[in-house]
């Protein structure tokens, strides 16, 4: 492809976008894209990752998959996230690369369209979800490709690891982010209004519907219904919510009109529903229809790297803003384990702040329970029963942990009976 068919090309297309030759050099580049950054393209000498990310290097030597790397190693498209310096900060964006091949089969340079992932952000100053890890960008990458569709998403992930931020993310950033936004808590959903509480109701349909009322599906009309803990769903109702979204119709209660409904579903569990399925406890024809597009958000176990950066956001919009933290402050709660995941750490930062005397925060001001993290990786000297380290372990957790005890079963890999069991044998209590 020759420069001025390339520039033509490009000019024509809705994002920033700009051609480059094998050796990363820019040969065209349209007006969206020159928007974007404050560094000049040279065409013919400038390099994509010179005015992108400020490099003197391709992106795979910095840390980051190089999608023209992947294009030459593949001979397809690739698609990676990463953070570019661009007018506005450092800003996410999700890259299309695409080989340009001539009629000898030969790759004569790269076609890049960028897309800007507004949900996102490697600045802590700001209200996006947070972060730059490699798992971080995987799940990004994830919510970009389901949001351009009306797939329904299943979010996967240990309790606190955000599903809420995500689901809404994936709302704001669809087609349909101008309707409603209807979130429904399955845990606390009563089973003997859950039809009233989805469908509505005609006045009189049962005794103290002394009015009509509309339901949550009809609220959500052309937006986005999220099913928060879609796993504690009752059997009984499960039938309901298939029947729902096989026919994408439903009557009120007391109403003989059938309704045609109109919204995305997107559903969040902590909670292993394939394991759930195998007990018996959640339908699998449910779960296929709910698991269209399943989206895994990694734990801070997982996303260490992104920690210091998620205190300080969470210092930011604190009512002690005018703190920060100290570098030492800052390891220490990077190798921290959190089990509570992104709401322990936020609740870590908010306590530290008020222990803290002084606008700096040291690894004194942390609250006492971090220290505990460092007894649990300390070698045990001599030999021990395993019921005394069982013992030992259990009784850290009833000190450090606030998460409800089904949810530390789970963590566990046992059934909360046999967790309350344990606790008896060892004279402990969980609180």
């Amino acid at each position: 492809m020759n420069t001025a068919v390339a520039q033509t090309m490009i000019e024509a297309l809705e994002k920033p976008a700009i051609f480059i030759d094998t050796n990363y050099k820019i040969l065209a580049v349209n007006s969206l894209y020159k928007d974007c950054y404050d560094g000049e393209v040279v065409l013919g000498k400038s390099r994509c990752f010179e005015i992108s990310h400020g490099h003197k290097s391709s992106c795979d030597k910095h840390g980051e998959a190089c999608p023209i790397q992947e294009c030459k190693s593949t001979g397809r498209s690739s698609s990676v996230v990463h953070i570019h310096n661009t007018k506005k900060g450092k800003t996410y964006c999700d890259i299309i690369m695409k080989p340009v091949i001539d009629a000898d089969g030969i790759t004569t340079g790269f076609l890049e369209i960028l897309e800007r992932v507004d949900f996102a952000s490697a600045d802590p100053n700001t209200s996006k979800i947070i972060g730059s890890s490699l798992p971080f960008k995987k799940m990004l990458s994830n919510i970009n490709s389901a949001a351009k569709a009306d797939i329904a998403v299943l979010l996967q992930g240990e309790t606190g690891t955000g599903k809420e931020l995500v689901a809404k993310a994936l709302h704001d950033s669809s087609k349909r982010a101008k309707k409603p936004y209807v979130v429904i808590e399955c845990t606390g959903l009563n089973e003997n209004l859950f039809e009233s509480e989805l469908f509505g109701h005609e006045k009189g349909a049962f005794t103290g519907a002394t009015s009509s009322k509309t339901g949550l599906i009809e609220v959500a009309r052309g937006g986005t219904v999220f099913f928060d803990e879609i796993a504690d769903v009752p059997l009984s109702m499960q039938v309901k919510l298939l029947r729902l979204l096989e026919t994408q119709c439903y009557r009120t209660v007391g109403g003989l009109k059938l309704v045609k409904a109109d919204f995305r579903l997107i559903c969040a569990t902590h909670k292993d529903l394939l394991d759930l399925v195998e007990k018996g406890l959640f339908r699998i024809d449910l779960y296929y229809r709910i698991a269209g597009f399943p989206i895994k958000l990694p734990s801070l176990c997982e996303r260490k790297e992104d920690i210091p950066d998620l205190a300080k956001h969470f210092l930011k919009r604190s009512e002690m803003n005018h703190k920060r933290f100290s570098v030492e402050a800052l390891n220490v709660l990077k190798n921290q384990n959190f089990a509570g995941n992104i709401r322990e750490l936020k609740n870590i930062v908010e306590q530290s702040a008020l222990l803290a005397p002084e606008d700096k925060i040291e690894t004194n001001d942390l609250p006492e329970r971090i220290g505990l993290h460092k007894e649990r990786v300390t070698p045990v000297k001599g030999i021990v029963t395993l019921d005394a380290m069982e013992k030992h372990y259990l009784s850290q957790l009833c000190e450090e942990q606030r998460i409800p005890i089904e949810d530390l079963a789970s963590a566990l890999d046992v059934s909360t009976r046999t967790l309350y069991r344990k606790f008896q044998k060892f004279g402990l209590k969980y609180e």
